[in-house]
This record gives C-alpha cells, sequence and structure tokens, in this order.
C-alpha cells in the first residue's frame, strides 16, 4: 500500500523554519533527517539481483527511529529475535498511563521521567508477582514506551507485554492463576504504581512543589488490561503493530493544503468509542506536536525485564523453553520454525536476492559507475 502524503512532506514545506519550531538542536536534527530520507541529499546505492540480473537504483534511507519509512526493516529484525523467545503460555497486554499533569515535566525532563515510568511499572509487577499471595515467583516483561494520543498531543504510557506466570527460585515455570484479566487485580496495581512512581519523582525531581504532587494523588491513575492473547503467534502479530510505531504514520495523513498551509490526517476517539474522525491542524501545529515525540538521544523506548532480559536469553530463558515444550510437543513446530527473510528480495522477479554493488553521496555515482558494476557482476557470476 503506498501513502500518497508522508510526514516528510510537511517537514520540506517549513524546512526554513524546523530551527524555529522544535525545543532542541536534536529535534531540529531529527527533523532534518526525517525529511532527507530516501532522496538524493542522502545519496543512494545500486542492487543488483541475483536472479534476473537488474539493478536498482535505491536512495538511502536515514535510519532513524522516529521515521515510519525505515522502520520496517527494523521492526522485521526484532519481531523475529522475540520469535526465538517465545514461550508456550498464555500473554497479557497491560498499559500504564501517566497523568497529563505531568506532561510538562515530560517535555523538561523527557529522559528522567521515561526513566521513572519504565522502573515504576516493574517495581510495580515485580512486588505483586514476588509476593506468594499472587504469584511467587519471578515475572517477566517486554515495555514498549508510546509518548503520544491519536491528535500527537503528549500522552505518555507504557505498552507491556506479560507472560502468565513466572520462575520459582528453584527455576520451575509456575503458572498463573485466578484472573482472566490479568494477573492481579488492575485496581490494586493502579494504586501501588502511584505510589512508587510519585516516591521515585519526588527523590530524583526534588524541585517539583507540592501542589503538583496533590493533583497526582487526586487522580485515578489507569492501568488498563485486555484478554490474554489466544496463543503465542498472536503475541507476534501485536508486536509487528506496536514495536515500531512512530507518533504518526504516513497512511493517516490524508490531505496536505500548501496554500493554507495545513494538513489532514485521521484519528480514533476512544472516548467515544473509537469512532473515526479527522482532524486538521496548521503546519506549524502539526511540527511542533510531532517533535514533542522525538526521544531523547540514545534513550531506550523498548525493554526487557525479568526472565525475558538479555542476561536469562543466553542460557536460562532455552532451558526455561525445554522445560515448557516437554509439556507442550504440540507447539514444539512453532518455536523450531525459521521464516526466509523477503527484506532482501528483488521487488521485480521475487526470487532473487539484492547485492549492493556501489554506494555514492549525493553528487551521485561516478562518471565511469557502469564500468565499474559490470566488473563487479562479473566477479559474482564467474
Amino acid at each position: 500500500m503506498y501513502a500518497k502524503y508522508k510526514v516528510a512532506d510537511v517537514l520540506n514545506l517549513e524546512s526554513d523554519n524546523l530551527d524555529k519550531l522544535t525545543n532542541t538542536s536534536w529535534h531540529s536534527r531529527t527533523l532534518h533527517g526525517l525529511r532527507k530520507c530516501r532522496t538524493k541529499a542522502l545519496g543512494g546505492h545500486l542492487d543488483w539481483c541475483t536472479n534476473c540480473n537488474k539493478l536498482h537504483l535505491q536512495f538511502n534511507s536515514c535510519r532513524n527511529r522516529h521515521c515510519s519509512i525505515c522502520q520496517g526493516h527494523k521492526q522485521h529484525e526484532w519481531i523475529e529475535a522475540r520469535r526465538k523467545e517465545l514461550l508456550p503460555v498464555p500473554y497479557f497486554h497491560v498499559v500504564f498511563t501517566i497523568p497529563h499533569h505531568l506532561n510538562p515535566i515530560a517535555l523538561k525532563h523527557p529522559s528522567k521521567l521515561y526513566k521513572i515510568l519504565f522502573d515504576s511499572v516493574w517495581e510495580t509487577l515485580s512486588a505483586f508477582g514476588n509476593n506468594p499471595k499472587h504469584l511467587g515467583a519471578k515475572m517477566g516483561m517486554i515495555a514498549i514506551l508510546h509518548t503520544w494520543g491519536q491528535n500527537l498531543s503528549l500522552h505518555p504510557h507504557l505498552h507491556c507485554i506479560v507472560p502468565k506466570g513466572g520462575v520459582t527460585k528453584a527455576g520451575y515455570w509456575k503458572k498463573g492463576t485466578g484472573k482472566k484479566d490479568f494477573l492481579f487485580c488492575v485496581k490494586a496495581l493502579s494504586i501501588k504504581f502511584r505510589g512508587v512512581f510519585i516516591a521515585k519523582l519526588r527523590k530524583q525531581l526534588p524541585e517539583i512543589k507540592q501542589d503538583l504532587y496533590d493533583k497526582l494523588f487526586d487522580k485515578k491513575w489507569v492501568v488498563y488490561s485486555k484478554p490474554p492473547f489466544g496463543n503465542p503467534e498472536h503475541v507476534i502479530e501485536y508486536l509487528g503493530r506496536y514495536t515500531h510505531k512512530i507518533a504518526i504514520s504516513n497512511y493517516r495523513i490524508l490531505a496536505i493544503d500548501k496554500n493554507k498551509r495545513e494538513v489532514t490526517f485521521s484519528l480514533k476517539e476512544y472516548k467515544n468509542g473509537g469512532k473515526k474522525t479527522t482532524l486538521t491542524l496548521s503546519f506549524t501545529t502539526f511540527i511542533r506536536r510531532f517533535q514533542n515525540h522525538i526521544l531523547p538521544k540514545g534513550f531506550t523506548r523498548i525493554r526487557h525485564y525479568g526472565f525475558l532480559s538479555s542476561s536469562w536469553k543466553k542460557e536460562k530463558l532455552p532451558q526455561l523453553q525445554l522445560q515448557l515444550l516437554d509439556r507442550e510437543q504440540d507447539v514444539l513446530e512453532l518455536y523450531i520454525k525459521t521464516e526466509k527473510s523477503l527484506l532482501n528480495t528483488c521487488p521485480s522477479c521475487r526470487k532473487g536476492q539484492l547485492i549492493t554493488l556501489m554506494s555514492f553521496d549525493g553528487r551521485g555515482p561516478p562518471k565511469n559507475y557502469r564500468a565499474i558494476l559490470k566488473r563487479k557482476i562479473q566477479k559474482y557470476t564467474s
């Protein structure tokens, strides 16, 4: 499916004003990178198909995680890695949201606030999981930070994928029981989450005044849980939709009016039952809202905890998989199956693999590029 309009189109139309519309130089650099993605400004490369011998000219991508065009390749690789780590157990999707009163803090101290969010969610779940009254086992979690609402407003929240159960101190799997919507009472989780978050906020940002804390304690904090996934394959499908999302995809942009300097995009009103509608913003408002969702440089927005953390993946997680698969032999094929990547497949013949023969900068390929390509192709075919 081809998107008629792109975020880059709006950025290019306001390219001279981007530095004035952004909060930091990092935001400005990111937006300039997005608008140049897949254009001659970043140079390109020539790919050759091993089957039909056709040459494909490709402009280089910006490789920025805030660019919707660049996320397909990274998304595929990440999902394939997670496929190897799946367990044959039910998985829950849980969302932790912080009140809008914290939005000014998120804009001023994004790294600190978002780290507090990650730490508070894991500490909350661990407190319930380690408690013998609830589970009495070490839990696992994959957490994904989203900072936006459908209208591009600031709306920080954490999407969490949580297996139904945990690992005991003896190294055995303990199945979670008693809850259909989640392992634990969502209302109790919300209260615990609020307390943990505010305690960390007081410690790490002591300059915050008491009146903000009064508002935070008066507000009901939202923890939302969906029913468990039907099977592990559904987890993979879900992860594919959520892990590498950006604030707005190109497909949601419906119109760009150059005369009025406005952009119209689609959205869902979740407060109104998910009703589909549209919103029109000026270019400047659109860009200002979009840049609020550019994460700090080097900030990790997808994190793994517990028995799904990196320290478990090499030895302990494979042992846990074998332990569970011994009980569920009928799902063994799901975990040993591998998929051939189609990312480097020739778009013309759909059979051959693309090999990059030459890369060049914005000035284009050298004058003798045909001779260079001929020599390289002969090298591969001889």
